[in-house]
């Protein structure tokens, strides 16, 4: 049964489309709602999901039908719930800074900003040499890990291995009170 929806959908066929529709629907539904949790947003992704399955069909490869759909479902139904929960955030920010900005004191966080890079940039002088130039870097020319590479003369990996370890020794070695 599988096979023959496959290459009805394939021909272009919408009836089998309509058909294999009716008789996944509820199979997929019941794997996006095991994602999201919310009825609504299952019904939207389904649409979604649909559409997807339908497009990336000339890919399938012939094996577990149900598991292929099943994946695309779950894994657009995480990648829907991430993307909903970044707009939540960048929303969230957004209300922030309304409220910051109406109690008049927006004109206080550049301020701020530059107090504490200020702070950071004496206390780099304790930091041993090999972290410095990549923190000094990232943090307060903010830079690219590809810009700090470059100027550098380091991989990227590199970059990115010294930001880390230089960040667990400022960590280890400063108090977030000594920037206050």
């Amino acid at each position: 049964m599988e096979e023959q929806f496959v290459k009805q959908l394939l021909q272009g066929d919408e009836k089998a489309f309509d058909e294999f529709t009716k008789h996944y629907r509820n199979y997929l539904f019941r794997a996006i709602y095991s994602v999201l949790r919310n009825e609504k947003d299952a019904e939207d992704v389904l649409q979604e999901v649909l559409m997807k399955i339908y497009g990336a069909l000339p890919r399938y490869n012939g094996k577990g039908l149900k598991t292929w759909i099943t994946r695309i479902a779950v894994n657009h139904s995480i990648d829907w719930k991430r993307k909903i929960a970044r707009r939540k955030e960048d929303s969230m920010d957004d209300e922030a800074l309304k409220q910051h900005a109406s109690s008049g004191k927006l004109v206080e966080l550049p301020l701020l900003h530059k107090e504490t890079k200020e702070a950071v940039h004496r206390r780099l002088k304790e930091m041993p040499g090999n972290y410095r130039d990549v923190i000094y870097a990232f943090y307060i020319e903010e830079k690219s890990y590809k810009e700090i590479a470059s100027d550098l003369n380091l991989e990227v990996a590199n970059v990115k291995m010294k930001l880390h370890r230089g960040r667990s020794w400022m960590k280890k070695h400063w108090k977030e009170e000594d920037f206050k």
